[in-house]
């Protein structure tokens, strides 16, 4: 059984800095795709940061620049290190993983990002 357990989440000020971790368990999952997602209420869940098969890393626009997405395959975790936050970044993140066809979420984690 394909768990993922996000941690993290939080308030933060704007300007702030929050680190989201995704742990996984059940599987072996060093060259799958993992990424996060955010919905943001009202809006469609979009994808923020991930790791496409190759090892490369993509990023929304909007975060270029300030989100870095890293791995850690020994510990079967995703971590979302998110610097220069705005208001706009306000949502819930979801860890993401897909493994022989099928997705699997984590709960989600809310961040809150004050003016």
């Amino acid at each position: 059984q394909v768990q993922l357990v996000e941690s993290g989440g939080g308030l933060v000020q704007a300007g702030g800095s929050l680190r989201l971790s995704c742990a996984a368990s059940g599987g072996i999952f060093s060259f799958t795709v993992m990424d996060w997602y955010r919905q943001a209420p009202g809006k469609q869940r979009e994808l923020v940061a991930g790791f496409t098969r190759g090892g490369s890393k993509d990023y929304v626009d909007s975060v270029k620049g300030r989100f870095t997405i890293s791995r850690d395959n020994a510990k079967n975790t995703v971590y979302l290190q998110m610097n220069s936050l705005k208001p706009e970044d306000t949502a819930v993140y979801f860890c993401h993983l897909a493994w022989f066809g099928v997705d699997y979420w984590g709960q989600g984690t809310q961040v809150t990002v004050s003016s």
